[in-house]
């Protein structure tokens, strides 16, 4: 009956509308609803259903990291395409390591562990599942595009969440693969109540919890300063006591709706001596009024001792812009006489010996940070957070600034 197929309760993000991708790679969280998803694609090219197939397959690959993984998932589990099969229901025979349906449509199945058990056998489509986890993962994939050689157009589908492995990272760079992106999030509704709030409220901002939750894909640079793990380290729950507090300011170079974000970091200074990271409050605006007034609302929500203000840029009038917003506001000001990589060296040796913590997540600063290298960010644009954090720490811990003495208050 039409009222159980799938298209009924799929959400949008689980249909592709360009038709019949040759690769279609699917990145997402976990419960976000990919096994589905390739449990339907498999499905569909079996009945022909649009919008997956626009005629019958029946020779189809199901390739997953264990020979396990492919039965128990992919085949039997929950969202499996034996479990989720209307009208023709497919039967696994496990001694000829095969799935078989009545229309004589035929999916074998295939380990990670052994890219040479695809040799010789050929397709019309595959079904990849957990691709980043595949044990041999290069030899596996590139083995299984030449036993695609059947039909007049052959696909495939992968479904995965991320981890930065060559193979993944090779797939996105490609033009000719087509990219979904879901999140756990997206399928809160087929999920158990309290899940997500339990896992977010554990793992939410983490690098972990951005990886299986949101389907990000995060990886470290070689040269960067700063890694993952030693960011992860510095994580604390809440700040203790703080004997002092400094909002850092980082103005861009121009008010263009086009110019660089205005760095915006506060950091504490703990009765151990450490530097404690509170918050990012980064802005990209238009107008210096704009930075200016995020600046004094953080300073006056945590209740700081100054705004420690860069003037590289634009000199006296970053602190005149202050003042107009709120001329009680104490404004010390700096003037950078090294490169933004020397002066953060120091500031990023203070982690692995604990003496910087992050007091909550803050992704798009940890984002910067562990993607600044000598020739800095890879994108190109300008390391505002990274700076505001760097100034901000070496006012409180100015032993370990490359700086000389901030300038008295002005």
């Amino acid at each position: 009956m039409i009222a159980k197929e799938w298209f009924r309760s799929a959400r949008i993000q689980q249909y592709l509308l360009e038709a019949e991708p040759a690769t279609w790679l699917v990145m997402g969280g976990r419960g976000a609803g990919k096994t589905r998803l390739g449990a339907e694609w498999v499905n569909s090219l079996v009945r022909g259903f649009s919008p997956f197939a626009s005629r019958r397959h029946s020779q189809i690959a199901l390739v997953g990291e264990t020979l396990a993984d492919v039965r128990e998932v992919m085949i039997e589990g929950p969202s499996g395409i034996a479990t989720i099969s209307r009208h023709d229901r497919p039967r696994f025979e496990p001694s000829r390591k095969r799935l078989v349906w009545d229309s004589g449509a035929v999916a074998q199945i295939f380990s990670s562990e052994d890219p040479d058990s695809l040799r010789g056998p050929q397709f019309e489509a595959a079904w990849c599942d957990e691709l980043a986890k595949w044990k041999h993962a290069d030899a596996c994939f590139d083995m299984l595009q030449f036993g695609l050689r059947l039909g007049d157009r052959p696909r495939q589908v992968i479904t995965t969440t991320p981890r930065p492995v060559p193979l993944l990272k090779r797939l996105l760079a490609d033009p000719g693969v087509a990219v979904t992106r879901m999140r756990s999030d997206d399928n809160i509704a087929n999920l158990a109540p309290g899940f997500l709030g339990a896992i977010r409220g554990r793992y939410g901002g983490s690098v972990l919890g951005r990886q299986e939750l949101d389907g990000e894909l995060i990886e470290d640079r070689a040269d960067a300063l700063w890694s993952r793990d030693m960011l992860e380290a510095a994580f604390v729950a809440e700040a203790a006591d703080l004997r002092r507090i400094v909002v850092a300011v980082d103005p861009p170079a121009s008010s263009r709706k086009t110019s660089d974000a205005c760095g915006i970091v506060a950091v504490g200074l703990d009765a151990a001596g450490r530097a404690v990271v509170l918050a990012d409050a980064t802005v990209q605006a238009a107008k210096p009024q704009d930075w200016a007034g995020a600046a004094v609302r953080l300073f006056h929500r945590l209740e700081a001792d100054c705004i420690v203000a860069e003037t590289n840029q634009g000199g006296e009038m970053v602190t005149a812009v202050i003042r107009t917003v709120d001329p009680a506001v104490p404004v010390k000001a700096v003037r950078a006489k090294r490169s933004k990589w020397l002066r953060a060296e120091p500031i990023a040796a203070l982690y692995p010996q604990g003496k910087v913590l992050h007091a909550g997540r803050f992704p798009a600063l940890e984002d910067e940070m562990c993607d600044f290298g000598p020739n800095g960010l890879s994108n190109g644009r300008s390391p505002d957070r990274v700076d505001a954090l760097v100034w901000a720490i070496g006012e409180l811990m100015p032993d370990w600034s490359t700086e000389p003495r901030i300038r008295d208050f002005l």
